[in-house]
């Protein structure tokens, strides 16, 4: 096959890096694939705007209908995000035979299957490896490279956002308002961030991941999400002198009793690996049963590092497409575990709140503490806010619902002034 001609659904940001990667890579494909790979049409709603920004004008369309008729395209690539149009764009190019690339996470994480069933049955490929932490290869490694395993943990930093931030926080000592506001100028922030510090980016990778980690369906109704907008400069220093450090955590569990599917500020060892993981990186640390743990370290968003995981999977599609071995990867998904409701999950906890400075305040805690099955690890008393005092907790590891019923209380407490945060603690 001298040449194969792919599609572009969208050029912006990312579709700006994956045109110029084709580009560059031109010279070296037949090599690397026995094949040359074209571009037959771009897909944006007004070509004359982009005109300046391909070599060919005359590629650029504003109607699909243009690259589903087109015999010749074989691969689409889709980098416009969202829901609709891209699930109905993506399901009519797979009915058409035709292949596709994708770096939608929200679309993958809320109807992946549905997709992955339409590529099976018509005998294509659908790739998603875009769709988690950006450059960094983590699809692949977890359906191919891990496949022998039986993966029991999938926790990541997979936000870049959100980890710029609480880095910001951490070595510079910003306000959260501070860090975001510079994550904004720099481009690392969208104009409304809230996707990335309320944590639903985070959760519908770990919905991917988890759905390919333990061969059973997660969506992202499935993953209890919570963000970073409650941190606070307070936190970050407590958990310095404890050891630890905060940050946004992706985490999936395989337990017996289902899987956990969670995305939350967490407090872990400074010496994790997580823990070192910096700026707008991001990272994913796997742990099975015969690899033990591997962690994947680089670029989590970015035109050329997402670019380079699309094109990635690109090649991956145009080799068998050569070799005529379409439809080869198969979704795998083929248990049916039940996910764990947050209640039921089990961690030790960070509480920082102030009460009346007055004795006997400890112990009334400790009271309603013990009263609803949670134990006292640690209590830290340093600050003091105005006549109040500022008391930091750590808790053993005890059921979620024990501890908000507990707080509910205190909440009620006339001794207990505000319980001002409330951190799950790595273990």
């Amino acid at each position: 096959m001298d040449e194969m001609y792919v599609a572009l659904l969208g050029l912006g940001t990312v579709g700006t890096g994956v045109y110029k990667v084709m580009k560059t890579q031109e010279s070296q494909m037949q090599q690397k694939l026995n094949t040359v790979l074209r571009i037959g049409r771009i897909l944006v709603r007004d070509p004359k705007k982009h005109e300046g920004e391909v070599d060919d004008p005359s590629v650029l369309t504003s109607s699909y209908e243009d690259i589903i008729s087109d015999p010749r395209i074989r691969i689409v690539i889709e980098v416009m995000g969202g829901i609709e149009p891209a699930y109905t764009y993506i399901r009519d190019a797979l009915e058409a035979g035709k292949s596709v690339v994708t770096a939608n996470k929200d679309l993958i994480a809320e109807r992946g299957g549905e997709l992955m069933a339409i590529a099976e049955e018509n005998r294509v490929d659908l790739r998603f490896e875009a769709s988690v932490a950006g450059g960094i290869p983590i699809i692949s490694p977890l359906k191919n490279s891990l496949a022998a395993n039986e993966i029991s943990q999938v926790m990541g930093i997979v936000n870049g956002t959100t980890n710029y931030i609480l880095t910001k926080m951490t070595e510079v000592g910003m306000d959260y308002k501070e860090a975001l506001q510079e994550a904004t100028d720099l481009g690392y922030a969208e104009a409304d961030p809230t996707a990335d510090v309320e944590g639903y980016d985070a959760g519908r990778k770990i919905a991917i991941m988890a759905s390919i980690a333990f061969h059973s369906r997660v969506t992202f109704r499935d993953v209890y999400t919570e963000g970073i907008t409650k941190i606070t400069s307070k936190d970050i220093g407590y958990a310095k002198t404890l050891g630890w450090v905060i940050k946004l955590i992706a985490l999936a569990r395989n337990t017996d009793n289902g899987i956990e599917a969670r995305v939350h500020p967490m407090l872990i060892p400074e010496d994790h690996p997580l823990a070192t993981v910096g700026g707008s990186y991001n990272a994913v640390y796997v742990v099975g049963d015969a690899v033990e743990d591997v962690m994947f370290y680089g670029r989590g968003a970015g035109e050329m590092p997402t670019a380079s995981a699309v094109m990635g999977d690109v090649f991956s599609v145009a080799r068998h497409t050569v070799y005529d071995s379409q439809g080869s990867t198969r979704d795998n998904v083929y248990r049916k575990i039940p996910i764990k409701r947050m209640d039921n999950i089990r961690s030790s906890y960070f509480l920082r709140m102030e009460v009346e400075d007055k004795p006997g305040v400890l112990a009334t805690i400790a009271s309603v503490f013990g009263n609803n099955s949670v134990s006292i690890e640690q209590v830290i008393q340093k600050n003091k806010i105005g006549t109040n005092a500022e008391l930091v907790i750590i808790t053993s590891e005890v059921k979620e619902r024990h501890i908000r019923d507990a707080l509910l209380i205190l909440n009620s407490s006339s001794v207990v002034k505000e319980v001002a945060t409330l951190i799950r603690v790595y273990g």
